[in-house]
C-alpha cells in the first residue's frame, strides 16, 4: 500500500518513481481525530483540511482505503493488517518520527517541492551552514531551474524588483480595482464535514478557534487550478506593487489565495511559477508581479521548507531574546472586540473570520505586536500553526522563530522585523480611524506599537547595537527624553489588549 498523508493530495504524489506508487498500488489515507485533540485549530482550517481529503478519497474511487481512526497508529493496523507500507517523507518531524518508528514502513523522498533535500544540503554547508540567506538561494534556484533567465542572465537585467513592489496603498479607494479572486462552491462533502466537526466539539474532547464556512480555498485539484488561472489571468498583474500594502475593507488585495492549495498538495509549485513566468513571456503581466510572486514560491516557500529541515529539531528551541511571556487569552481566542488598536482589531478579526491574511499584517502587525511584548516564541509558532488555513508546522517554525520573532539571534534574516506606527500608516489606511496615534509615543493616544517598538529596542539594546540594519534607531534611544514614562505606560499596559 502506498500511505497519503493529508497534506500530499495532488497528482505529482502518486507519479511513479522515486519510490512512488505504481500505476495500481493500492491507496491508503488515515483521517485521526487525535490530530484535532492535540491543538484547538481555527475551524476554517479543520474543515478545509477535511474536506479536502475527502474530496480526494472521493475521486481516487476503489483504489484507495480511507479509515477514520482515533489515531495514525490505528488507522495503519486496521488497513495495512501487517503489509508494507510506502509513504512520502512527511512535512513535519513529529510525523518523520511516527512513520519511522511504525513497522514495515519504507520512507521515500519528499515531493511537492522544487529542490531535493541533499541538494540544499550540499548547497548550505558549502556556504558553511551560516550566511543561509534567502536572496543567494533564490538566485540559486533560479539558476537551477530556469525561470525568469535570459541565458545566465536574470530577466530584465535584475534578480530583485523589490523596488517597484513596495507602493503604499492607493489613498482614493477601499479597495484595489481589480478582479475577485476565484471562490468555490461547497458540496455534499462540505456539508457532511461540518456536521463531523459539530458533533465532535458537542461529545467533548475537540474544540475550534475562529469562524467557519462558507469555504474560501480550493480543496480539489480543479478548484486549485481554476483559483490559479483566475488569479494569473485577472490579479498578477497588479499584484506586484502592491504586495506589501494593507487595505482595512481589502484583505486580500491582489494576492493570490494559493498558499494553502499548494501546502495541501494540490498544486506544485512548478507549475504555478511557470504558469506566471509564461504570462509575462506572452506579455500578459508585468516583470515586477511576476518576479515578486515567483519570488514567493520558488524562493521563500522553498527557502522556508528547506531551513526547517536543515536547522532540525532544536530551532523550535530558540529564544535568543529570551521572551517567555504566555499568549493572553484575547489572542488565544482571536478575540478581535477586545482590541481598540484598529490595525491590530481589524487583522485579528481577519483571522478570526476567515483564518487568512496576507504577509504584512502576519509580519508586521500580529508579529511585531508579539515580539514587541516578549511572548514566547513557541507558543506564537503553536498560534499561526492552529490559526491560519495554510498553516503547518515546517511553514511557520522558519517563519515565525526565525523572521518574525528573531528567536534564532539572526540565522535566518539579518534584524528583527518591528516598526512603529509610521510604517503601518505609510503602508495602510489603518491607523486613520483609530484611537491611537502612529506618532505618539506618550499618552491617552499613544500608539502601543509606536511605544511598543521603542521599548523592544531599549530591552535589547546591548545585543542590537551590535546590528548595522538596527543600529541608528537604537542609538537614538538616547536621545528620547520620555523614554522612562515610555516604559512605564507599557509596564502598566502588560498584555490588556491595546
Amino acid at each position: 500500500m502506498h500511505w497519503l498523508f493529508g497534506d500530499q493530495l495532488g497528482p505529482h504524489f502518486l507519479t511513479p518513481g522515486d519510490e512512488g506508487p505504481g500505476h495500481d498500488t493500492p491507496l491508503l489515507m488515515i483521517e485521526a481525530r487525535s490530530v484535532f485533540r492535540r491543538r484547538r485549530f481555527h475551524r476554517a482550517k479543520a474543515h478545509l483540511v477535511l474536506s479536502a481529503m475527502r474530496h480526494r478519497a472521493a475521486e481516487l474511487g476503489d483504489r484507495v482505503t480511507y479509515v477514520r481512526a482515533d489515531t495514525y497508529r490505528d488507522g495503519l493496523d486496521r488497513a495495512a493488517r501487517g503489509r508494507r507500507v510506502g509513504v512520502h517523507h512527511p512535512t513535519s518531524h513529529a510525523a518523520l518520527r511516527l512513520v519511522r518508528a511504525l513497522p514495515r514502513v519504507a520512507v521515500g523522498p519528499a515531493r511537492g517541492f522544487l529542490v531535493p533535500m541533499a541538494d540544499f544540503t550540499a548547497w548550505a554547508d558549502g556556504h558553511g551552514g551560516k550566511r543561509l540567506r534567502q536572496e543567494d538561494f533564490y538566485h540559486w534556484v533560479r539558476r537551477g531551474h530556469d525561470l525568469l533567465m535570459d541565458g545566465g542572465q536574470p530577466a530584465g537585467g535584475q534578480w530583485n524588483l523589490d523596488h517597484d513592489n513596495r507602493e503604499p496603498p492607493p489613498r482614493d479607494t477601499p479597495s484595489l480595482r481589480v478582479d475577485r479572486p476565484y471562490r468555490p462552491r461547497e458540496d455534499d462533502i462540505d456539508d457532511e464535514v461540518r456536521h463531523d466537526l459539530d458533533r465532535w466539539e458537542r461529545d467533548g474532547g475537540v474544540s475550534f478557534v475562529g469562524r467557519d464556512g462558507p469555504r474560501l480555498f480550493p480543496a480539489t485539484r480543479a478548484e486549485a487550478r481554476r483559483a490559479l488561472r483566475r488569479f494569473v489571468e485577472h490579479r498578477l498583474a497588479t499584484f506586484g506593487p502592491y504586495e506589501d500594502a494593507m487595505l482595512a475593507a481589502d484583505p486580500v488585495m491582489s494576492h493570490s489565495l494559493l498558499s494553502s492549495s499548494l501546502n495541501l498538495g494540490l498544486l506544485d509549485p512548478a507549475e504555478c511559477v511557470e504558469t506566471a513566468e509564461r504570462a509575462w513571456r506572452e506579455g500578459r503581466a508585468p516583470l515586477n508581479s511576476v518576479e515578486g510572486f515567483v519570488r514567493q514560491v520558488a524562493g521563500w516557500r522553498e527557502y522556508v521548507w528547506q531551513l526547517y529541515w536543515y536547522f532540525g529539531e532544536g530551532y523550535r528551541r530558540s529564544n535568543t531574546l529570551r521572551h517567555t511571556a504566555p499568549l493572553p487569552d484575547w489572542w488565544n481566542d482571536l478575540d478581535a472586540d477586545a482590541v481598540r488598536a484598529n490595525c491590530l482589531h481589524t487583522v485579528l478579526a481577519q483571522v478570526r473570520d476567515t483564518g487568512w491574511t496576507h504577509h504584512i499584517p502576519r509580519l508586521m502587525i500580529l508579529g511585531s505586536h508579539a515580539l514587541q511584548r516578549g511572548w514566547d516564541p513557541a507558543a506564537v509558532t503553536d498560534w499561526f500553526h492552529r490559526c491560519f488555513v495554510d498553516g503547518y508546522d515546517w511553514v511557520m517554525l522558519p517563519n515565525v522563530v526565525g523572521m518574525s520573532q528573531y528567536a534564532d539571534g539572526g540565522r535566518m534574516t539579518t534584524k528583527p522585523y518591528t516598526s512603529g506606527g509610521a510604517y503601518i500608516n505609510r503602508m495602510s489606511d489603518l491607523c486613520g480611524p483609530c484611537v491611537y496615534r502612529p506618532g505618539d509615543r506618550t499618552g491617552e493616544r499613544a500608539c502601543p506599537y509606536t511605544a511598543g517598538y521603542w521599548v523592544f529596542l531599549d530591552r535589547h539594546r546591548d545585543r542590537l547595537a551590535g546590528n548595522q540594519r538596527i543600529a541608528q534607531p537604537v542609538r537614538q534611544l538616547d536621545r528620547l527624553s520620555d523614554l522612562t514614562e515610555v516604559r512605564e505606560q507599557e509596564r502598566a499596559r502588560g498584555d490588556t489588549p491595546p
